[in-house]
């Protein structure tokens, strides 16, 4: 341990609302930017799945496959991987790892059986279908155990919400949404009214605001201490500046603005800018919310009758 790490260490000891750093700083932050790809990765493969995107897939498996990577650099040593996936009964972080595990092979396996990779296992064969099948469950499994890793931290409040994997569902659909809105943007397409993508994004947004709110109102009014100061620092604290530039106004007014084209016509560049605003806000409330984890204090009882 360095220097100014062990002083830091020794500061947030010494203050009785200690901020959580393991997820979030030097190595810990690989821990962040794995769930923000694999969240993007397994909501761009379901919907591109859906709509027939098959770029919108390879872009989605590319995620994964960074995500995976820093959830490997966030470990320090790979082979605690193996360890980790033995307790998937109990851990929802072993629960993701095999959700990972799946989706990659699955992928895999459905990309050999497409023509566009040359279909050396055969289009439409058993194979083709059992992957599809893997890489859909691996998906889901993705999209859902995030936030239950952050609801089982008893120790932290702010974390400790049973909205919190409903919102992480929210933002892995609408990441998925703007991959494929990406997608199409760099193919040089623009987005046809039927196909309903910015509606459904509009929607989807509309749900992680009142998610939001209700997280927001239900730390504050739980009457926790602790729960109440990680909201200061995102809104008024050392986190506002992330929160506020980041999560609400890159991520939802830029893109919310664009897409009712008073701006600009929806062309294939104005889709690609709210596609990679709307990615961006994700990984900024993703990043936000991770920091703003504020361990319970602790109390000896002979200093507290």
């Amino acid at each position: 341990m360095t220097s100014a790490r062990y002083d830091q260490l020794i500061n947030d000891l010494k203050s009785e609302y200690r901020p959580q750093r393991e997820w979030a700083e030097g190595r810990g932050a690989f821990l962040i930017y794995g769930h923000f790809l694999v969240g993007v990765a397994a909501g761009g493969w379901l919907l591109s799945r859906y709509f027939g995107s098959f770029d919108g897939m390879v872009l989605s498996y590319l995620l994964a496959c960074l995500g995976g990577l820093a959830h490997l650099v966030n470990l320090a040593r790979p082979e605690r991987a193996l360890n980790m996936m033995l307790r998937y009964k109990t851990s929802w972080v072993s629960r993701g790892f095999w959700g990972l595990t799946f989706f990659m092979i699955g992928g895999l396996l459905y990309f050999l059986s497409r023509s566009e990779f040359g279909a050396p296992l055969g289009e439409g064969s058993r194979i083709s279908a059992a992957g599809d099948i893997l890489a859909i469950i691996g998906s889901l499994t993705m999209m859902c155990y995030m936030g239950f890793v952050y609801t089982a931290s008893k120790g932290i409040p702010f974390w400790n919400s049973t909205l919190h994997p409903v919102l992480y569902i929210a933002y892995a659909i609408r990441g998925g949404i703007a991959v494929l809105v990406l997608t199409l943007a760099l193919r040089g397409q623009e987005l046809g009214g039927e196909s309903g993508l910015l509606e459904l994004w509009i929607g989807v947004t509309a749900v992680v605001i009142v998610l939001w709110v209700l997280e927001i109102q239900g730390a504050v009014s739980s009457g926790d201490e602790t729960a109440k100061r990680s909201i200061n620092d995102l809104l008024a604290g050392r986190l506002a500046v992330y929160f506020y530039g980041g999560t609400l106004l890159i991520g939802l007014v830029v893109p919310l603005v664009l897409t009712t084209g008073t701006i600009a016509p929806l062309s294939a560049s104005i889709l690609a800018v709210i596609g990679l605003a709307s990615i961006i806000g994700d990984f900024f409330m993703k990043y936000s919310s991770i920091k703003a984890g504020v361990y319970l204090p602790v109390r000896l009882p002979h200093l507290h009758r």
